[in-house]
């Protein structure tokens, strides 16, 4: 069987000001799984760049979605709306 799949089969990339963050789904070597990595990139150099790389699995995707859709909830619902300007409010809430 003639390998249809390089080993990167999509690839989304985010530029985010001196860091791009890159989406890159990619295949086992047995071509019948995949994963993502999720890969920083942040320039430290002319030409240098400091890269950061987590490898997430298939059983894992559900789990990782829910907590980084539950972290961002949390950021944008409770901690930016309490730093807005005029809202004098500490924020001390910290959850395990």
């Amino acid at each position: 069987m003639e390998n249809t799949y390089k080993d990167e089969i999509f690839t989304k990339r985010v530029r985010a000001g001196k860091r791009t963050y890159f989406f890159d789904v990619k295949s086992t070597k047995s071509e019948k799984d995949f994963y993502i990595t999720i890969t920083e990139s942040k320039r430290v150099g002319e030409e240098e760049y400091e890269k950061h790389k987590i490898f997430l699995y298939k059983e894992d995707f559900e789990k990782f979605s829910d907590a980084l859709d539950e972290t961002v909830d949390y950021v944008q619902g409770k901690l930016l709306v309490l730093a807005e300007p005029g809202n004098g409010e500490m924020v001390t809430e910290k959850q395990a």
